[in-house]
């Protein structure tokens, strides 16, 4: 579909089916030929009117509104949070066995290399499941506030507003 509209008046929007074209636009001017028959086209054209001088009205994407922009912010902290989430789930039982292994380092007991060397690898983990529950736990609390906002965003305005 493409819509058609005149400079003398832009609250005329002529549609119709196809693409931008000479057919096109003599289709639109048979439209126009009709409002100006039945009285419907508020401006006088006294210079006459060409085909050519219709203006193609092009749908311009409209700017998303902050509510649009807080959901989709919000969404993307949720994404966030369900990531890590699951990253800490999968590193904490590997994170317990080496905290296990770590009171082996205050013990009076002889340790062996290999020992030593299975903890240090397994410091690697330690180490990646606190940063990575440290970021959930922050991700969480910041992923109340975007809960709230989906909440919002999904409420039926014909509902009464409920409060938790």
């Amino acid at each position: 579909m493409v819509q058609y509209t005149l400079l003398q008046s832009p609250e005329i929007v002529l549609t119709v089916p196809g693409k931008d074209s000479a057919k096109a636009r003599e289709k639109a001017m048979d439209q126009l030929v009709d409002l100006m028959d039945s009285g419907q086209l508020p401006t006088d054209l006294p210079d006459g009117f060409s085909p050519q001088q219709f203006i193609e009205v092009k749908d311009t994407p409209a700017a998303p509104s902050p509510e649009e922009d807080a959901v989709t912010q919000a969404v993307q902290v949720l994404s966030n949070l369900a990531t890590l989430k699951l990253k800490a789930q999968g590193l904490r039982g590997d994170a317990l066995k080496v905290r296990q292994q770590i009171d082996l380092l205050f013990s009076d007991a002889d340790i062996q290399e290999a020992e030593i060397n299975e903890l240090k690898e397994g410091f690697k983990v330690l180490k990646s499941f606190a940063q990575t529950n440290l970021r959930y736990r922050e991700a969480r609390s910041q992923a109340e506030s975007a809960r709230a906002v989906i909440d919002a965003a999904l409420a039926s305005p014909d509902a009464p507003s409920a409060k938790k």
